[in-house]
């Protein structure tokens, strides 16, 4: 009896104090922007917030948003870089004598990004640039999931800029739920942007179509990067590719320009539903899941590529797995979940695992 009343008090006690804790953070007044569109001005942007769970907009010229001199929720916005009509879309292939940070999923979980990249010194302690010459590829899905994507994607767009004038370089890479939120397909949305969405009055597609800021910017990303002779995308190749015959330059352009259904003037023809279906590159997970990719047909994916290695994304684990005797690395390390993930790092051709307390393990890559 003693100890049936101790576990009532127990639970009692818990339920006063955490729901107490959910109910405060269920309450809190919500605030997220900034959405940033373009007007028939170079010079002036339309700037939409929620502040305090009320919508603002706002006129704004473009020195002000570079440096964050404008009025957002009653203080300074943020500095979001320099905001641009458009943007050259990069190269497919990059050669060089220089570090590879790679890691994948960052699903809204902005302060553990935050975390992981500063404590491997990918960013310095003011989140600045800190890789100089070095590349860091994100192989996809920034969007779902967790209720910081804005705050993730405006950091990338100013990282990219200053990786760019340190001589290093940032590849962001889409993947599947970027191209689900393009296409109105919100089964993983934090509500959180629900509720943006209502209080914008914009559905939440829309906030990052081709006239906005962000949306004009991804639209300009690739889906495969290829560098020293490794392939990084989200999900990966199949061997069913191979019956196409495309080049990865042919690939990745025909998976954009067929990216947004809405966006497009006819329906998308049978390579193009492939390569944005099971088997394309941001969905495939044959590399992990039944039915497997014998070794064979994934050497002659990457003897038709050139390639040494598939590096990807989507299929999560608990750190960095090294698959077909190093011929695939898996690195969604599970930052979905907000308490831990690794980098993959590539230097002077080895390859390391990155904790998120900043260890390095050198994995077994023959």
């Amino acid at each position: 009896m003693k100890t049936l009343k101790f576990w009532r008090l127990f639970a009692v006690t818990w339920l006063y104090i955490f729901g107490a804790a959910i109910a405060e953070a269920q309450t809190q007044p919500l605030s997220d922007g900034p959405y940033v569109r373009y007007t028939d001005s170079t010079i002036t942007y339309d700037v939409e917030y929620v502040c305090d769970g009320q919508a603002q907009s706002k006129k704004v010229n473009v020195i002000s948003l570079t440096l964050g001199r404008y009025k957002a929720c009653q203080q300074n916005g943020p500095a979001l870089g320099i905001v641009k009509q458009q943007f050259e879309r990069d190269n497919i292939e990059y050669n060089g004598d220089f570090d590879v940070i790679a890691v994948s999923d960052f699903h809204g979980q902005h302060k553990l990004m935050l975390e992981l990249l500063r404590n491997n010194k990918v960013i310095d302690q003011n989140d600045h640039w800190a890789l100089g010459k070095g590349h860091l590829v994100i192989t996809g899905d920034v969007f779902d999931r967790g209720d910081r994507v804005t705050e993730i994607l405006w950091f990338l767009y100013r990282l990219e800029q200053q990786a760019q004038l340190a001589g290093g370089k940032l590849h962001l890479l889409i993947g599947n739920h970027e191209v689900m939120v393009f296409n109105n397909d919100l089964r993983y949305l934090n509500p959180k942007y629900r509720d943006v969405s209502q209080i914008l009055q914009t559905p939440y597609p829309k906030l990052y179509d081709n006239n906005s800021v962000i949306g004009r910017w991804l639209r300009s990303k690739n889906v495969i990067v290829k560098i020293n002779q490794d392939l990084y995308l989200h999900g990966g190749l199949s061997h069913q590719l191979l019956q196409y015959q495309q080049s990865l330059g042919q690939i990745n352009q025909l998976f954009i320009n067929a990216m947004v259904k809405d966006e497009m003037p006819r329906q998308r023809n049978r390579l193009e539903s492939f390569l944005h279906g099971r088997q394309g590159p941001i969905w495939y997970r044959g590399y992990f899941y039944w039915p497997i990719i014998p070794i064979a047909q994934l050497e002659q994916v990457l003897a038709y590529y050139q390639s040494n290695r598939v590096i990807v994304g989507h299929t999560s684990y608990s750190e960095i797995k090294v698959r077909f005797k190093g011929k695939v690395l898996a690195i969604d390390s599970s930052i979905k979940k907000g308490k831990y993930g690794e980098l993959l790092k590539v230097s002077e051709g080895r390859y390391y695992r990155l904790t998120l307390s900043g260890d390095v393990e050198q994995l077994n890559i023959k």
